[in-house]
């Protein structure tokens, strides 16, 4: 599906949401998807556009976590999952950067405003359009493209830049569910 209309650039900023090294060792089996991102990334710095990279990470024993959050009871009962979110596994993946004029947000939820100063971020920088990629289709890109759109921004999701363990659901969330907050286009589609 394409954009009804042209993205404006001066307004635009690029999220790269939880693509780190230990989550895209699990989530990502497509052999192509660090290059597609890579050279999206690689695009936006070169026209001059925010690119952000927010990852998931907590402090040691999760007290971010609160009992009725089954996702943070879960890693809060688990040394290895913690440690999943800690050094190399826990950092941004080599291969898409950060560079040094990226900006880095972390975050203790699934989506990348709640918590976080991205909002201020995004705001301060004059951006009105966000373009999403990034890992799971179905928990973080999900949850802040919704977060987006009920702030006001224009929202856009690189299809084949974001990845879930379940085909089924990463294909039904980007055909039926984002296109109703998002407009939903490929990596090629996305032109600077």
């Amino acid at each position: 599906m394409s954009t009804d209309s042209p993205i404006d650039l001066t307004h635009s900023a690029v999220l790269s949401i939880d693509v780190q090294r230990g989550v895209v060792a699990v989530y990502v089996k497509d052999q192509r998807y660090l290059e597609r991102v890579a050279s999206v990334l690689a695009r936006a710095r070169q026209a001059g556009l925010p690119v952000i990279h927010v990852k998931v990470a907590f402090r040691p024993g999760v007290p971010e976590a609160s009992p009725r959050n089954t996702f943070l009871s879960a890693v809060k009962n688990s040394v290895p999952h913690q440690r999943f979110f800690q050094g190399e596994s826990g950092a941004i993946h080599p291969g898409i950067g950060p560079s040094d004029s990226d900006l880095v947000v972390t975050k203790t939820r699934v989506g990348g405003f709640t918590g976080t100063d991205l909002d201020l971020l995004l705001r301060a920088h004059g951006v009105e359009t966000l373009v999403l990629l990034g890992i799971a289709t179905s928990g973080a890109v999900l949850s802040t493209a919704l977060q987006a759109a009920d702030l006001d921004y224009r929202v856009v999701v690189l299809s084949d830049c974001c990845a879930d363990l379940d085909e089924g659901v990463h294909a039904h969330l980007l055909a039926h569910v984002l296109p109703k907050q998002a407009s939903v286009i490929s990596a090629q589609e996305f032109h600077l």
